[in-house]
């Protein structure tokens, strides 16, 4: 007897390798799958605008990607001892304009450079409630704690949605033959909006991806991370501790499911190689100082050497540096 439902993970007639570079765009959920991509050593760009969770606000960002313009000290706003930009999270904000202002324009020049060779973008849509700033009428991707009579708070349309979006798509595709895009909506339940009203947010957003999915079938893909949440992580255990954002166990769990539907099996192959080495790398030694350990250190430094011998793409720079650092201490 099944105690489960169980979500088929058919393979997509899109796929992901080492040779790819992707840029991801969206809630924190994006920021997990974007972390576990770059851990294996794929090549990504993780929300060049930080964690956005609209349809439009995320358009709006890739869209001032394929025209990047520098902001400007009149794109940024001073509240509570820092400085802020409506487009961005606040992870950009700072207590120096002049900082915050080389932040943003450093990566925005970065993403722009990664946008015309991405092959892969994944975008997970959090919510289709937006906040308009009544002084201007835009949708802000953060409100930064300003008090709530200064946006106006609203649910986009499918309608809305699908046109603004298939206007990005068409120019996106038209700039990048080669350019294919995972949707996804995010299992993040938003609670603050309330419990049927996430549900309608939801929907919206399910319905407006399965549009988008219907005009352009051969460059769009949908990813049921919600679906997964939903259906076969229902139990609260699978929940972090303030039960509406996935656990690590979740997280991992959807992970493989992402990796079985978008990898061919020569790239889960060599993910795992990669998980291998990681966990060499990962190792705590029960004594730092012994010579087994130097020795545990050299013989490790020697394998990624080898792994890396025919697989040049693939850097551990970092993770070698880390390693040669711990055996000069000693």
């Amino acid at each position: 007897m099944d105690f489960f439902t169980y979500l088929k993970a058919p393979k997509s007639s899109i796929d992901i390798s080492h040779q790819d570079y992707l840029i991801l765009f969206g809630s924190c959920f994006a920021e997990s799958i974007g972390n576990r991509l770059a851990e294996h050593k794929f090549q990504v760009d993780i929300n060049p605008f930080g964690v956005l969770y609209n349809p439009k606000s995320i358009l709006t960002s890739i869209r001032s990607l394929l025209t990047p313009l520098n902001k400007t000290k009149d794109d940024l706003f001073y509240h509570e001892g820092l400085f802020h930009s409506f487009s961005h999270h606040s992870s950009f904000s700072d207590i120096s304009e002049t900082a915050c202002l080389t932040n943003i324009n450093s990566r925005i020049k970065a993403s722009a450079d990664n946008l015309n060779k991405a092959t892969r973008l994944l975008i997970t849509f959090g919510t289709a409630f937006v906040y308009n700033l009544k002084k201007t009428g835009e949708v802000v991707a953060n409100c930064h704690k300003l008090p709530a009579g200064n946006f106006e708070h609203r649910s986009l349309s499918v309608t809305e949605i699908v046109n603004e979006w298939h206007q990005l798509l068409s120019v996106l595709f038209e700039r990048n033959k080669k350019l294919k895009i995972i949707f996804t909506v995010s299992p993040i339940r938003y609670w603050k909006d309330g419990a049927h009203e996430n549900q309608l947010s939801k929907a919206t957003l399910l319905l407006a991806i399965n549009e988008l999915q219907k005009q352009y079938p051969e460059q769009i893909s949908y990813f049921p991370a919600y679906e997964l949440m939903m259906d076969e992580l229902r139990d609260y255990r699978f929940y972090a501790e303030d039960m509406f954002h996935p656990s690590e166990t979740a997280i991992q769990y959807i992970w493989e499911y992402f990796s079985h539907t978008y990898m061919n099996q020569p790239t889960q192959q060599l993910t795992k190689e990669i998980e291998n080495i990681l966990r060499l790398i990962n190792h705590k030694p029960f004594n730092p100082q012994s010579e087994s350990y130097k020795q545990f250190v050299t013989q490790t430094l020697l394998k990624i050497e080898q792994f890396n011998r025919n697989r040049p793409y693939l850097c551990f720079k970092k993770e070698v540096e880390i390693l040669k650092k711990n055996i000069q201490d000693k």
